[in-house]
């Protein structure tokens, strides 16, 4: 924690006020999911260049957090939260007023840089704001809280999307925060006193060299040629050096942008790697379904919402039921079932065929989600319990850090799969096909449709396009599933103790 604070008078009251940013924050990461094809025509963008959209939150998002504890310890936590709400709410609607893809792109930025800080401050706030035998009850009700966000975020996007149309998924947020900004003002306490320490603001600037370079590449790459390309080339040269330079530097500094001393706990350091691979497929899945779904499945996009709302059922479901037997097994257990609970449904969507039933979409997310639920609070309570409690409030920028690199990373793997499949699946399947458009025009006049050849060929080609689709959906799918398995041998290697949830 960045200072002690005066306590508070209505504790409800400034868990509410802390709560309703870090939910807005994390919404803010899938709300615009289900609007990226409706976004991708009104910005003239391609699938990849659109998923940019996604991305570019996420990076911003993952750089910022680690300087976090510095700014509020410099300017106080209480003001700088409340200038975090308020440039987020800013940037919400400049996202809402955005003309051009460069435009969106650019204020995504600004709104990952604002919205940073608002997990990790709701979380130290209340931290302390409720008394020590109260932390446990107080963090299971933080989790449900951003775990929500990104859950329940298709479905409003949707719903938001096909009444007043895509802006309107940034602008929601501009009554909200002007709100948050004014009762954070009133009623958090601020520090009983601004503390200025040194900054390692050549740590800070090599690590966010290394992940934007990085991430630049990852997003460029598919549309560049990948290592054909020069600029390729460059961004992981520069990625690389950028990376290599500030570990050698961390290994130096008297003052290291990233203490050491984290990494001298067990623990910290496989949680944080598994939050890495966890957050690998995270947001993924929900950055592949809206357009499966739309594209592919002919879904309104109302109804694509209400598809993926199951799956934030499962997890909610799954985290209640943790939250009552954490202190009772082995938290292993637990994180070692959502694992494999997750894989199996990421297994089953690897039989999905383009005639897959509501039904079993439905069933499909509830069981990931529930999966998914049952790994997050165990993983959490893990990577800091045997954390000292000066670290924490790093531990927890390091942390957040490594779930939006790895979901940074995942969406835009999986949209490079995604796009290299398809259009190599069109053209292999346009190689091994024999139409005679001449025949299928024929054909179609036979059962009363007017067709010439022209119109024909348009048909054939529009359903390769859909079936290669297909077919690089399920090679996405097969990848997801085969990283879903990847983190259960170092689940293992966590140091076995009793903890407790309350």
């Amino acid at each position: 924690m960045v200072g002690a604070e005066a306590p508070a008078r209505h504790p409800l009251i400034v868990t509410a006020a802390v709560m309703v940013p870090a939910i807005m924050y994390a919404l803010d990461t899938t709300i615009a999911n289900v609007a990226l094809p409706h976004m991708q025509g009104s910005l003239s963008a391609t699938h990849d260049q659109i998923a940019w959209v996604l991305t570019s939150y996420i990076v911003a998002s993952a750089i910022m957090t680690a300087p976090t504890a510095w700014l509020a310890a410099r300017f106080g936590r209480r003001n700088y939260f409340a200038i975090a709400v308020a440039g987020f709410t800013i940037t919400s609607g400049l996202c809402g007023a955005a003309q051009d893809l460069g435009q969106i792109v650019l204020f995504r930025i600004l709104q990952g840089v604002f919205g940073a800080s608002l997990i990790p401050l709701s979380q130290s706030v209340l931290l302390d704001t409720y008394p020590p035998e109260k932390h446990g009850s107080a963090m299971a009700l933080w989790g449900i809280g951003v775990m929500i966000g990104p859950i329940l975020g298709p479905t409003l996007g949707g719903y938001l999307t096909e009444l007043y149309g895509w802006r309107y998924v940034f602008y929601i947020n501009v009554p909200i925060g002007v709100l948050s900004v004014a009762v954070i003002m009133l009623v958090i306490p601020d520090n009983a006193e601004h503390r200025r320490f040194r900054f390692d603001l050549l740590g800070f600037a090599l690590l966010s060299l290394a992940v934007g370079s990085f991430q630049l590449m990852l997003d460029r790459g598919q549309g560049e040629d990948w290592f054909q390309s020069l600029e390729i080339k460059l961004e992981a040269l520069v990625a690389a050096t950028a990376l290599a330079m500030f570990i050698v530097h961390s290994l130096t500094a008297r003052q290291p942008f990233v203490s050491l001393a984290l990494f001298r706990d067990h623990n910290f350091v496989l949680g944080v790697t598994l939050m890495f691979l966890v957050g690998l497929l995270l947001y993924s899945l929900l950055a592949l379904l809206p357009p499966f779904l739309q594209q592919l499945k002919d879904y309104p996009v109302m109804a694509v919402g209400e598809v993926i709302a199951p799956r934030g059922v499962g997890t909610m479901l799954a985290m209640l039921i943790v939250g009552r037997l954490l202190n009772r097994f082995d938290l292993r257990i637990f994180i070692i079932s959502g694992l494999l609970v997750a894989a199996y449904a990421t297994w089953d969507m690897t039989t999905f065929t383009l005639d897959v039933s509501l039904r079993r979409l439905l069933v499909n997310g509830f069981i990931q989600g529930f999966g998914l639920g049952l790994l997050f609070v165990p993983l959490t309570t893990v990577t800091f319990s045997t954390l000292q409690a000066a670290l924490r409030p790093e531990g927890t920028g390091i942390y957040a850090l490594l779930r939006n690199l790895g979901s940074s990373i995942g969406i835009s793997m999986v949209v490079a799969v995604l796009t290299h499949q398809t259009d190599a699946g069109v053209i292999e399947l346009s190689w091994r096909a024999n139409f005679d458009a001449e025949q299928v025009a024929e054909a179609l006049a036979a059962g009363g449709a007017t067709v010439d050849r022209l119109q024909a060929v348009s048909l054939i080609h529009a359903e390769l396009v859909r079936q290669a689709g297909m077919i690089a959906y399920l090679d996405d799918f097969t990848l997801l599933f085969w990283l879903t398995l990847l983190p259960i041998p170092l689940v293992l290697l966590i140091r076995r103790r009793r903890f407790d949830a309350t």
